[in-house]
């Protein structure tokens, strides 16, 4: 059973009831589901991700106290800790009462804290440049079962995605890494014979593709250990993912030094038909320096454009 079937269904079974019989009052203050840090916020949990904080649980979000105060919370944290100790199989852990719990009873404010420094999200354009994108993966993951008060669904919309002209700067700055790694250095490392270079260059170039092909779609890339999971479940991953896969764990002997180039090539080309597409460029050439600098072109603020063009990578 995956990690989200479970909370799902432990909320249904355990904890609904129990919010509904002792909590009647503040329960339309309360927003509940799961959703963070985890293997099983995304799905992608297995039986190798329940070696750690593998459990039936859920989050309870609840408002500032000026809504709820101190000493629901606190009611709040021993009825969840009262909860079965086990269910279906599998046995919960103890909540830390230091705090730091991924379950469990937690302030919005604390929680939207943690991912993007801000307790209501609130971003001006320097924190959408600087906040690390797993965290920003973090923030509008997983699931929410119930919101009846509204507030933790309103700051995971207004996070769903980058302003467009944020995206505009990451895919420009993103390009010109991959034209300097793929289209470039790998055949110049290639003709000396440098093959551990080489395949660097390859490794370069893979991150930044991936990068390109998740800011196109609109969607954050997670944490790195699951980011090449995320991209083959992306309905528009250009059919990269096999391609990007052999680029990595291919040799660099003269036949596969080719046919790596040539993967690189119709990737790039590939990407600058969906840059196209979507209106970021209104450039066809394959050469991808030149079209980061005409997505960067397309930027609306002037202040963003006239940044360098790696400011966002």
């Amino acid at each position: 059973m995956k990690g989200l079937e479970l909370a799902k269904r432990f909320f249904d079974e355990c904890g609904k009831p129990m919010l509904e019989t002792q909590f009647a009052d503040v329960l339309p203050y309360i927003a509940v589901g799961l959703v963070g840090s985890g293997s099983e916020c995304y799905g992608y949990d297995d039986d190798i991700s329940r070696d750690h904080d593998f459990e039936p649980g859920f989050c309870i979000f609840i408002p500032d106290e000026n809504v709820i105060d101190r000493k629901v919370e606190f009611e709040l944290e021993r009825a969840y800790a009262k909860l079965p100790k086990e269910f279906c199989n599998f046995k919960r852990s103890p909540l830390n009462p230091v705090g730091g719990n991924r379950h469990g009873v937690i302030r919005i404010g604390d929680f939207y804290a943690s991912k993007t420094g801000t307790k209501d999200a609130n971003l001006c354009l320097d924190d959408w440049f600087n906040i690390p994108e797993y965290a920003l993966a973090e923030a509008v993951n997983g699931e929410i079962f119930i919101d009846n008060y509204g507030e933790f669904s309103r700051i995971r919309e207004n996070l769903r995605y980058y302003p467009e002209d944020v995206r505009r700067k990451k895919i420009a700055g993103q390009l010109l890494l991959m034209a300097q790694s793929g289209q470039y250095n790998y055949n110049r490392c290639i003709s000396r014979g440098d093959t551990a270079a080489a395949q660097l260059a390859v490794f370069e170039f893979v991150k930044s593709a991936m990068s390109v092909i998740f800011l196109l779609n609109k969607k954050y890339m997670p944490y790195y250990k699951w980011s090449f999971r995320a991209l083959t479940e992306m309905e528009n991953n250009f059919d990269s993912a096999q391609k990007l896969e052999f680029l990595m764990t291919s040799g660099n002997d003269s036949k596969m030094a080719k046919n790596k180039a040539e993967i690189i090539e119709k990737l790039c080309t590939d990407i600058v038909k969906e840059l196209n597409k979507q209106g970021i460029s209104n450039s066809s050439t394959t050469e991808l320096e030149q079209q980061a600098y005409s997505v960067n072109n397309s930027i609306s603020d002037n202040e963003i454009r006239n940044e360098h063009i790696f400011y966002a990578v």
